[in-house]
């Protein structure tokens, strides 16, 4: 059973430059886990929700790289809303934690590194489903 206290937000190193700053992420030093995958959004219309969902067996760490967005973390028993806007600190979800993305500003690009390749049957889609999964005693019985 996944909680909340698992997440938590990663800053990475920066290297402080005139000429424009560099940070860096390598699996398995500033990011908990070997990356197997990357990926990002982009061109999100404001007032837009992203990601109503939780994973089985992937964990992610989600970045600002531009703009900000917020994200909004469940784990069946406390929520808590997180906002990205630093391209150097990321926010680190262990599997079983569901989030959404929301409050997107204008040009924001939020890049995702994730614990395992892209795989459908990881996903949980259903906040009912979760539930019974993560928190039975909140789950509803249809």
């Amino acid at each position: 059973m996944a909680r909340l206290a698992d997440s938590k937000l990663i800053k990475t190193p920066v290297i402080y430059d005139t000429r424009g700053n560099l940070s860096y992420i390598e699996s398995g030093q500033n990011i908990p886990f070997e990356i197997k995958r990357v990926f990002y959004l982009f061109d999100v219309p404001g007032g837009t929700v992203r990601n109503g969902h939780a994973h089985h067996n992937l964990h992610q760490v989600i970045f600002a790289l531009s703009g900000s967005f917020d994200v909004v973390l469940d784990d069946g028993f406390d929520n808590q809303r997180i906002q990205l806007n630093r391209a150097h600190n990321g926010l680190y979800l262990p599997n079983m934690i569901w989030r959404e993305l929301d409050n997107f500003s204008s040009g924001a690009i939020c890049m995702v590194v994730a614990s395992t390749h892209y795989d459908a049957t990881d996903y949980i889609r259903s906040y009912d489903q979760y539930l019974n999964l993560n928190n039975p005693s909140k789950s509803i019985i249809v």
